[in-house]
């Protein structure tokens, strides 16, 4: 509760307000103009790119006590490094976006691609488990903004505040997704041990949409309000 109070009162202090009156919205210009193909390719790319980070992250504590051999009072302090790498690759993310659109969603989900298929070793050492811990946060967040602003550069006018919510759900059906996967994977397949290798096949299946949509006509602009619209402090831009 305590930090959900701290939240709030940041949020009311720091986030300027918009005192400009809404247009009205058009729900059918919006619905076509998140239909198109560019759209569309770019919601899979982003589906894609997180199922992966949650087909490992939905299983980490038993990854951390059956594969590494942590006990499990471990786990959640081990998981406060994910959390400082989310931020930094949250931050970083959107920097990186800001400079180069392309080269950031391939960069960030190549990254991912090395972190996750990296791991299945990683867990075999309690060091190394924790070091990747971090870096699947980092790897895993620094996506989100590049893949954000990737979504709303396809869409002109009508429609971004529409794609930008599709977005989100695309998020969490990537997250439900590897979540899925790494279940199936656990009780079906190779076993709990390789769910990182197979959750590396999410975000270079991604990389391969992304280069499908930008050698198809479908290459992102880069939009003039990238830091407004990725919600990351870009000031040292």
């Amino acid at each position: 509760m305590l930090v959900g109070v701290a939240a709030l009162v940041v949020l009311a202090t720091l986030v300027p307000q918009d005192r400009t009156q809404p247009e009205a919205s058009d729900w059918r210009a919006e619905l076509r103009a998140i239909a198109r193909r560019s759209v569309l390719l770019g919601l899979l790319i982003t589906v894609l790119g997180y199922a992966g980070v949650f087909a490992v992250f939905t299983y980490v504590a038993p990854l951390l006590t059956q594969i590494s051999g942590f006990s499990n009072a471990t786990v959640s302090p081990i998981l406060l490094i994910f959390g400082g790498g989310l931020v930094a690759g949250n931050l970083l993310g959107g920097r990186l976006a800001d400079r180069n659109l392309i080269l950031a969603v391939f960069g960030t989900l190549a990254t991912l691609v090395v972190v996750l298929g990296l791991m299945t070793l990683a867990f075999n050492s309690q060091l190394a488990a924790v070091i990747f811990i971090g870096l699947l946060g980092a790897a895993g967040f620094a996506t989100v903004a590049p893949l954000q602003m990737w979504v709303l550069s396809k869409v002109e006018g009508a429609g971004q505040s529409l794609a930008s919510s599709f977005n989100i759900g695309a998020f969490n059906l990537g997250n439900a997704i590897g979540a899925w996967v790494g279940g199936v994977v656990i009780d079906h397949g190779p076993g709990l041990a390789l769910v990182p290798l197979v959750a590396a096949v999410f975000p270079a299946a991604a990389i391969l949409v992304a280069a499908f949509a930008a050698n198809a006509g479908h290459r992102p602009v880069q939009p003039a309000f990238a830091s407004q619209t990725t919600g990351v402090n870009n000031d040292a831009n």
